[in-house]
């Protein structure tokens, strides 16, 4: 999901309450009452569906209805519906607030900024026979970043519908100020009026099945949600993590962020970001911040690889060694790597890379069979190394053919833990952390999704109501998979980063994390998409799922 999405604003509040007990209720159940673990639970009749209202105890998603589809043994959908008729959103027009990239210094704007710039620009407005008004903005329950006011937006006008919104924008426009045409109902820090909900809920004390991270074998691809599910024979499916949309930033549909399948790596992790670690085929899921380190070996010389399965020089979201302009994780940003060692793995099923450095193709025992220049394929169960800058010269200085190159990969939790990935277990990530400990944590600065420093990066990515694709784990050790449609003014807002927390932690989870989202989240059930995505040309091609496969019969 791009950080230069519908900006809208965010305020905070905390859920005190759960809102179903950790969804302490068992999969044939046929109406979900929505309160404390005490009342969870209402006896099963009836098919295993229910169109049957229940009523949230909490104030912050009150209002929401649910149905529950008991899809198999262990597996169960949620669907639920908030409907607020006491929330009034409007459009307005937003003046944008003059700012500075801080990593590259380049002039940029910001959806909102400090009281005096507030002030002086209601006073041009006014000059201008405008009537502007002032809104507050507060920071989000962020663990990582300043607390109290974030900064002012200023504002125009409050119209029925967008085409009113934008013809008072041009006026304002004409008076000299950049702006932006937003709808409120994105703003946190009022109610949203609508909200459509899919919870999947994955037990697996009682799943036969299996659940797993895919990129369907092919990491430089991109495909639907719904139509891999629907070719695997999958019983939910929902979109994974960050991947790559733009050449310019890379080969499109490869991760950018950590990828593992088959218990090998697909892609190397940005910095220490949260990432969901699906166990023995999802029977011992986990979320943790985690970490890789890749080296090559020629004897006692080793050289670090910075990525595997990315163009060369190029690393989206940064986090890497040596990146410009920053070393730390920073969404939706691609950094440079003059000095750059890729390793490419045969899931990479593109063409290869081609510019100027070194190839090294491997055999499947990683002996050197051929060197020269970048292209071409990798090599059937073999794999290929290009470096570029110091990377190539290390490689011409220690690649020669018949010499075995020992390839190594560690991956590491934030306790600088090492974890060890079996045949069977993959891992997917994205960012930020959620919750942690059965508390709402939100690293969104050190995951690179929010800088505190520069209000131009990342407010409407973290701040705004957006759709969200989640996972947790709650305390009974049960997989949770949540979308939150967005983007429909009036129908299904999305969350908030924070919103998304608080409701994560109202489901009981103890561990959650925010996987990739915008037009990327969907949800299928049975290989039919279920959930409204944003994108005007329907369900958006993603890079990797999710998918929760049923037990194979074998004759």
């Amino acid at each position: 999901m791009s950080h230069a999405v519908e900006q809208a604003r965010r305020g905070s509040g905390r859920m005190k309450r759960p809102l179903w007990g950790g969804l302490a209720c068992a999969a044939a159940l046929t109406l979900v009452t929505l309160a404390p673990p005490a009342d969870a639970s209402t006896p099963a009749t009836g098919s295993g569906r229910s169109a049957s209202p229940a009523s949230s105890a909490s104030p912050e998603f009150g209002g929401i209805s649910w149905s529950t589809q008991r899809v198999a043994p262990g597996v169960e959908v949620r669907t639920g519906a908030l409907r607020d008729s006491a929330a009034a959103p409007v459009w307005s027009v937003t003046v944008q607030a003059p700012a500075v990239n801080r990593l590259t210094g380049a002039a940029t704007w910001a959806p909102l900024g400090d009281r005096a710039w507030a002030d002086a620009t209601a006073a041009r407005l006014r000059d201008a026979g405008l009537e502007p008004r002032l809104e507050r903005v507060t920071w989000d329950d962020y663990s990582d970043t300043p607390h109290g006011t974030m900064g002012w937006q200023v504002r125009v006008g409050r119209y029925a519908t967008q085409t009113e919104a934008g013809a008072a924008n041009t006026a304002v426009v004409a008076a000299g100020f950049r702006t932006a045409v937003e709808w409120t109902g994105y703003d946190g820090r009022q109610r949203a009026d609508g909200e459509n909900i899919h919870v999947a809920v994955v037990d697996p004390a009682r799943f036969t099945g299996t659940v797993g991270a895919t990129d369907d074998g092919n990491v430089a691809d991109r495909e639907n949600t719904s139509t891999v599910a629907a070719r695997l024979g999958s019983l939910i499916g929902v979109n994974g993590g960050f991947f790559i949309t733009s050449d310019a930033d890379g080969v499109q549909g490869t991760p950018a962020g950590l990828s593992a399948e088959h218990g090998r790596l697909q892609s190397m992790a940005v910095g220490s970001r949260a990432a969901l670690i699906l166990g023995d085929g999802g029977r011992r899921p986990r979320i943790a911040d985690l970490s890789t380190t890749v080296t090559v070996r020629d004897g006692s010389a080793v050289y670090g690889v910075q990525g595997i399965n990315r163009v060369p020089g190029k690393v989206r979201n940064c986090g890497r060694p040596g990146a410009v302009p920053t070393v730390e994780p920073r969404h939706d940003t691609t950094c440079t790597l003059a000095d750059d060692l890729v390793e490419f793995t045969p899931e990479f099923r593109a063409a290869l890379p081609v510019g100027a450095g070194v190839q090294v193709a491997l055999d499947r025992r990683g002996v050197v069979v051929s060197v020269g220049d970048r292209g071409g394929a990798v090599p059937d169960q073999g794999s290929v190394l290009q470096g570029v800058g110091g990377a190539a010269e290390w490689l011409t200085g220690h690649a020669r053919v018949g010499r075995r190159l020992a390839l190594s990969e560690v991956i590491r939790d934030s306790s600088h833990r090492e974890v060890r990935l079996g045949p069977d277990d993959t891992v997917v990530s994205a960012a930020p952390t959620l919750v942690e400990n059965g508390r709402v944590h939100i690293d969104a600065a050190t995951e690179g999704t929010l800088d505190p420093r520069d209000l131009s990066f990342g407010f409407a990515w973290s701040n705004v109501r957006q759709p969200r694709t989640l996972a947790g784990i709650d305390g009974r050790g049960r997989l949770l998979l949540v979308t939150v449609d967005g983007r429909q003014p009036g129908v299904s807002e999305g969350f908030t980063l924070a919103e998304a927390a608080r409701f994560m932690r109202s489901l009981g989870a103890v561990r959650a994390l925010n996987l990739d989202g915008g037009g990327s989240t969907a949800m299928a059930v049975d290989g039919k998409l279920v959930n409204v995505t944003s994108d005007a040309t329907g369900e958006r091609a993603v890079g990797d799922t999710i998918q929760v496969l049923p037990r194979r019969r074998t004759s």
